[in-house]
C-alpha cells in the first residue's frame, strides 16, 4: 500500500513539474493570432453544422422506409 502511495506521489510531482513548465512558456496571443484562431474555429463549426444539416435533409425522405 505504501509503495502505491509513493508511486502516485511521484507521478503527481512529475505532472506538476511538466504543467509548471508549460505555464511558464505560455503567453497571451496577439490580436492577429487571436483573429486567425477565431476565424478557423468559426469555419470549422460552420462546416460541421452544414454537414449535419445536409445529412438531416438527406435522411428525412428516407425515414419512412425504415419505419
Amino acid at each position: 500500500m505504501k509503495m502505491k502511495l509513493q508511486t502516485y506521489l511521484i507521478k503527481l510531482r512529475s505532472f506538476y513539474e511538466q504543467s509548471k513548465r508549460v505555464w511558464q512558456i505560455t503567453r497571451k496571443p496577439t490580436m492577429p493570432e487571436f483573429k486567425v484562431v477565431a476565424t478557423v474555429s468559426a469555419i470549422g463549426i460552420g462546416i460541421i453544422g452544414l454537414l449535419g444539416f445536409i445529412l438531416y435533409a438527406l435522411w428525412q425522405p428516407l425515414l419512412p422506409f425504415f419505419r
